[in-house]
């Protein structure tokens, strides 16, 4: 008889898993601050979800730099930045100390993080050895990419006229790099992508008392993508080179 009911139990089919309601917030929403009434949902796991939140505190900061909303040489700590984003200190902290490793803040004992004062002189050490890095890389690429390859990035050089027609400088910022990403992935070099990323995004943070980066100051900037991209299809190495170049120390963008 036991056996039995073992082997019925065996073929009986599991239950179906239980989905939130339609309406209950999930992890995203309760990260803005959006909340519902009514029966919640079973929580996501604990680490999931605090990863979850760690990554969009990270991005909300990270335009906030760019945008300017968090001021050069400011100190912010992590409750009060918590509260703004209406989360925990404990997510925006991580958030911080991983802004922190890309030298966009420092830790200021029991006060927070101050937001690094950057000098000229730091943004055009920075652009210098990205042109020696992704200079040598692009010509090598010129000459072995066949032209289909380069044609199927114009999607991302647009993405970077569009956001650059709006003003959207948080967007532009993305989109640039997201274009640079994708031409050097094409070298196959993991090490050489991380190391790229790093450099572009340290020369995004702003400046202390920068002037105003205009719209047609982004949309100058977009503009070099397509020309870049057209003179990679053509193989011109020369045009390739002076593009790179002034991509870099031209707009400081």
């Amino acid at each position: 008889m036991e056996q039995a009911r073992a082997r019925d139990a065996a073929d009986r089919p599991y239950p179906p898993a239980r989905v939130p309601a339609q309406g209950t917030p999930g992890p995203l929403e309760q990260v803005r601050g959006e909340h519902t009434h009514g029966e919640a949902s079973a929580p996501a796991p604990r680490l999931v979800r605090r990863h979850s939140v760690r990554t969009q505190i990270l991005e909300a900061l990270r335009i906030a730099l760019v945008d300017g909303d968090l001021v050069p040489g400011e100190v912010y700590s992590a409750p009060a930045l918590g509260e703004r984003f209406g989360v925990s200190a404990t997510p925006v902290r991580e958030a911080m100390q991983q802004l922190a490793t890309e030298g966009a803040v420092e830790v200021v004992p029991n006060r927070g993080f101050r937001v690094l004062v950057r000098t000229p002189r730091e943004l055009a050490e920075l652009a210098e050895v990205r042109a020696l890095i992704e200079v040598p890389v692009m010509l090598r690429l010129a000459r072995t990419v066949p032209a289909a390859q380069w044609r199927a990035l114009r999607p991302l050089a647009e993405a970077t006229a569009v956001a650059a027609a709006t003003g959207d400088r948080a967007g532009y910022a993305e989109s640039d790099r997201a274009f640079h990403h994708a031409v050097l992935a094409l070298a196959g070099n993991q090490q050489l992508l991380a190391v790229a990323d790093d450099l572009h995004r340290r020369s995004q943070w702003p400046l202390t008392d920068a002037p105003v980066i205009r719209r047609a100051d982004l949309v100058a900037d977009a503009a070099e993508h397509a020309a870049l991209l057209e003179a990679l299809i053509a193989q011109d190495l020369g045009v390739v080179q002076s593009l790179v170049r002034e991509h870099f120390t031209g707009s400081g963008i």
